[in-house]
């Protein structure tokens, strides 16, 4: 994405405010900031707002984004979340250029760094379990206590540290500690543990290390190295921020990064907790981190949802301090309002009702023309076939309706867009009493819509011919869960049962089956997808998203 588009997408915030401010009193020559996610699972949409925020003001500033992934857990830490990350913040429209680091690059730095503030008595090695450590911490009221071990000489704790370096001690044998104060106000900076031992194979290193440092020891070092300016983080660090700052004023760091944070996302009918995301993989409620039911990008992505519109979505949430709850319709908003003015129209019948057009002649097939886009006529034009059986909506047709319903009905007339004026005569059922078939006859003289001394009617209603439309499974998703605030700790309560719903004998006009990647309206349903388990002998189309938002209102009666 260009600057200057990055700078008509952007609003004004305070992080902005404080970037400018910056540069204009010489305080940095450049903006350096860093997009640093962990690879322990997919992008979400709430990561989506800091890959904009943190690209964005990049772009907008001429300055450059690091990629840097965190990787300080080889135990949750795989390449194929390296490489979905990657994917996903370029398919959003940014570009870390050269500037891709991971924190294992740091690692044989970061350690000698550890072994000077034992030098300098900031740091020790100590026995305790984690139980342990956790009981003495203390609460907000209380103060914790110091460690049994926090005395030990330089000496000892260089030597006990150097030999969990080499691996001589089990997991949770032992960890290195801050020596900072145990009876600070925040809890972050009673003594916080900055290496713990772990025999575990990571994804770069391999075998090499029997030791990792801690997020909050690895993410403002790494900084540092980086020559971050302005390190953008959520609301939820604010409070590691004095810990963030007394590492760096303790150790020999090339630069000194400063921590901005912000409110992270949180979106009704969404939990974008990693936990629960995972589990819900894992547990098969969903069939994987890119379901489209998902709030990953991946998922976003394969649901037909463009990278445009969570663009336009985060930059009309903005950037704010305080927390707040977004609701959902905001999201579908933005994903309408982009593919009301990007996608091509076709034509599909979602539940089909057979009619027959008794007074059409039998074999003959004509052309009509329908636009591509109402809004753009350089779209162009498409052929659509018409002949004496057709498909239309099984919705659009009741044989008791009740007063306002002014589609199809025995004896009532109704225009069939780009084609005739057709009236029901009868509708056919079946031995069990369900209608199978419609008959009705059409006004020649009615195509194209016109409509002879003046007749009018109250509904013009798409359709299908049954001898040239192409049968598809079409899948039509609904929100994930069924309340607008989830709960976390037992998501699957809030399960909506009715997230999918497959229709396996759709139909769709031939036209629909051209460019795999366009999202598509099909008229008056929504708009569609084609999805990648499609065969070539049965196409399957996934819905992005609904005309207008039905789904609230279902849920607003229950």
């Amino acid at each position: 994405m260009t600057a200057e588009l990055a700078a008509a997408e952007a609003g004004r915030d305070f992080i902005r405010d404080i970037v400018q401010a910056d540069l204009e009193s010489g305080k940095h020559s450049q903006v350096v900031t860093r997009f640093p996610p962990e690879p322990n699972g997919y992008l979400h949409i709430g990561h989506a707002k800091s890959i904009a925020l943190n690209f964005g003001i990049a772009q907008e500033f001429s300055g450059r984004c690091h990629l840097r992934f965190d990787d300080t857990n080889p135990t949750k830490e795989e390449q194929e979340y390296i490489d979905s990350i990657q994917a996903d913040v370029k398919w959003l429209g940014y570009d870390w250029g050269s500037n891709l680091f991971f924190a294992s690059d740091y690692f044989e730095r970061l350690y000698g760094w550890a072994e000077d503030l034992i030098r300098a008595g900031h740091a020790y090695v100590d026995d305790q379990s984690q139980e342990e450590i956790r009981a003495s911490r203390g609460t907000l009221t209380e103060p914790g206590r110091n460690s049994p071990f926090r005395d030990r000489s330089v000496e000892d704790n260089l030597d006990l540290f150097r030999r969990m370096k080499a691996g001589e001690f089990p997991n949770g044998a032992r960890v290195l500690r801050a020596k900072i104060d145990m009876a600070s106000g925040n809890i972050n900076l009673r003594d916080p543990v900055l290496y713990r031992i772990l025999h575990a194979s990571h994804p770069r290193t391999g075998d090499k290390w029997s030791i990792y440092p801690s997020y909050d020891y690895a993410h403002g070092q790494s900084d540092a190295i980086e020559g971050i300016t302005h390190s953008i983080c959520t609301l939820e660090f604010e409070d590691h921020r004095p810990l963030y700052e007394w590492l760096l004023d303790k150790l020999p760091v090339p630069s000194k990064p400063r921590q901005y944070e912000f409110a992270r996302l949180n979106l009704t009918f969404t939990l974008l907790s990693k936990r629960v995301l995972t589990e819900l993989v894992r547990g098969g409620h969903v069939a994987g981190w890119d379901d489209p039911r998902m709030p990953t990008i991946a998922g976003l992505k394969r649901r037909g949802v463009p990278a445009a519109a969570i663009r336009e979505f985060v930059k009309r949430i903005g950037v704010a301090k305080a927390n707040s709850v977004v609701d959902v319709g905001m999201l579908e908003f933005s994903i309408r309002e982009v593919l009301n003015r990007t996608a091509l129209r076709r034509m599909a019948v979602l539940r089909p009702l057979k009619v027959v057009i008794e007074n059409y002649p039998q074999g003959q097939v004509e052309e009509l023309e329908a636009v591509n886009h109402p809004d753009d006529p350089g779209a162009g034009t498409r052929k659509i076939k018409f002949g004496r059986e057709l498909y239309i909506e099984r919705d659009d047709f009741m044989e008791n309706p009740p007063k306002k319903f002014f589609r199809l009905s025995p004896g009532n007339e109704v225009r069939l867009r780009y084609a005739y004026f057709i009236k029901c005569r009868e509708a056919v059922k079946n031995a069990a009493g369900d209608i199978v078939e419609l008959r009705c006859t059409y006004d020649p003289a009615t195509k194209g819509g016109n409509a002879p001394e003046g007749r009018k009617v109250k509904a013009t209603m798409h359709w299908l011919s049954a001898e040239h439309s192409v049968p598809v499974e079409l899948r039509l998703y609904n929100q994930l869960f069924t309340t607008p605030s989830p709960d976390a700790a037992n998501f699957a309560a809030d399960l909506n049962p009715q997230s999918l719903e497959v229709l396996t004998d759709a139909r769709v006009e031939p036209a629909a089956l051209g460019n795999s990647s366009d999202v598509m309206q099909f008229e008056r349903q929504g708009y569609f997808v084609r999805d990648r388990d499609s065969a070539p002998d049965r196409p399957v189309f996934n819905r992005t998203i609904g005309l207008r938002d039905t789904f609230a209102k279902e849920v607003g009666k229950t």
